[in-house]
């Protein structure tokens, strides 16, 4: 018999996946009702497009982190909430002596895009046709004042040099970062 024909065996992570996808299905299941009863009753004050998206992954611990993004934000109290701005997709990769903030903000004029960085998060604010907002949590402290931002296809991308044990610079009010 050959290799193509025998079969994997299952281990106890693969039973895990299923199980946290299958809560997974669930949990989007009745997210989509609660916004399709939302909309019926007319509750939905903003005008579409209504964005609901997850990324799952499984970090250097593996723990899986399940990330939303998008405009919709399930709620304990009121079920489904819209909101106007919406959250980007955003990569935070920690990159030997810097952190790379990835963001995907299409459809936005480079001068309409605003960042700021302080030593341990950066906020992105954008404002076209769109709106997007996100507060990035940093995997370690930063130098706020040496961020450098570029923008390109819809893409913004932040490089922050680490702070060093030795050197340890503190501005509680942020910096502005120019995005070339």
């Amino acid at each position: 018999m050959s290799f193509w024909f025998r079969r994997r065996r299952r281990s106890i992570f693969d039973h895990f996946i299923d199980e946290l996808i299958r809560e997974f299905e669930e949990e989007v299941r009745a997210l989509e009702e609660e916004l399709e009863d939302l909309m019926r009753r007319g509750g939905a004050r903003v005008k579409g497009p209504y964005i609901y998206g997850v990324r799952i992954t499984i970090g250097p611990d593996g723990v899986p982190k399940i990330e939303e993004f998008g405009n919709v934000k399930p709620t304990r109290r009121e079920g489904v909430k819209i909101l106007e701005e919406m959250e980007p997709l955003v990569d935070v990769i920690d990159h030997y002596d810097e952190v790379w903030v990835i963001a995907d903000i299409p459809g936005v004029d480079k001068n309409k895009i605003k960042v700021k960085a302080t030593e341990d998060k950066v906020v992105i604010r954008a404002e076209n046709s769109k709106k997007y907002y996100k507060v990035v949590d940093l995997p370690s402290k930063v130098k706020p004042e040496t961020a450098k931002a570029t923008y390109k296809n819809g893409v913004l991308e932040i490089r922050i040099k680490k702070v060093t044990p030795e050197k340890k610079e503190e501005k509680e009010e942020g910096y502005d970062v120019k995005i070339e």
